[in-house]
């Protein structure tokens, strides 16, 4: 993984407070420490659908207030904060509109994509809306995807961030298993269905992982802090099921699921 600036910052400070503790005095000025510049990439899991408090500003990228990497900002108070990431984004449109906050002078990336690519929103809505066998198939054509295509898209998002920041800490942040299998709920898919969605996530997000490792960046699963806040979990689930009423929040994470799962995911990387 990249040594960024952001490390070197963190580096700095603990060195600072040890210096302090024991009396030593610091080899540099703390008004040497580097401040932090961050910039916000990626799809809906990024822009906050399905949290709320959508910033009008975004229009249709549904950028929330309760988003991970505004909580973050808010509770780290960088230097600057660009926050591009947009509802329904592919890695195209990564390259094509998101980058342009994106510099050498930038410290920390943030970034959830591909699964746009994978046509994981038609893999649900097939899945609600046929039979398992179509449901199955739907996601074995997804699979396929992530095998021969999405790694080469990822190779251009990754490459185009690497070229403009080289010194940034990018952390490639993962998508959460959808069900709790063996869980409370009675209707809707099969626990085959259920079972394969996750496995599914589970396959995109290892495929993500290998890409991320390839160029240094930091990948951080969330799977485990969803884990008990699944569709079909008995205690707080922290992603919306299907919601007729409002379509496009169905299968993203609530409110919750950002400050309890993402925010901690994300922090916890950096």
């Amino acid at each position: 993984m990249k040594r960024s600036r952001l490390a070197v910052l963190s580096s700095s400070l603990l060195l600072a407070a040890c210096a302090a503790l024991f009396g030593a005095a610091p080899a540099h000025s703390s008004g040497n420490a580097l401040a932090v510049d961050y910039v916000a990439l990626g799809d809906s899991y990024s822009s906050g659908v399905g949290a709320g408090s959508y910033e009008s500003s975004s229009g249709g990228c549904k950028r929330s207030t309760k988003a991970y990497p505004r909580l973050w900002a808010n509770a780290n108070a960088p230097s600057s904060f660009s926050f591009t990431a947009c509802s329904g984004a592919r890695t195209g449109d990564v390259l094509s509109g998101q980058l342009a906050p994106v510099n050498s002078g930038t410290d920390l990336i943030s970034i959830t994509i591909g699964g746009n690519d994978a046509g994981f929103a038609d893999v649900m809505t097939t899945c609600v809306l046929y039979s398992e066998s179509t449901c199955l198939n739907r996601i074995a054509q997804a699979r396929s995807y992530v095998d021969t295509t999405l790694p080469g898209k990822l190779d251009q998002v990754y490459a185009a961030i690497d070229s403009r920041a080289p010194h940034a800490e990018v952390v490639v942040l993962g998508y959460p298993r959808f069900y709790r299998l063996g869980g409370t709920c009675v209707a809707g898919l099969s626990e085959r269905e259920r079972a394969a969605i996750n496995d599914a996530a589970d396959y995109l997000n290892a495929a993500t992982a290998k890409r991320a490792a390839d160029f240094g960046f930091t990948f951080a699963s969330v799977v485990p802090a969803f884990t008990g806040h699944e569709i079909c979990a008995s205690g707080t689930a922290w992603l919306h099921s299907v919601n007729w009423w409002n379509i496009g929040e169905s299968y993203h994470p609530t409110a919750s699921g950002q400050s309890g799962g993402y925010l901690p995911t994300f922090r916890n990387a950096v």
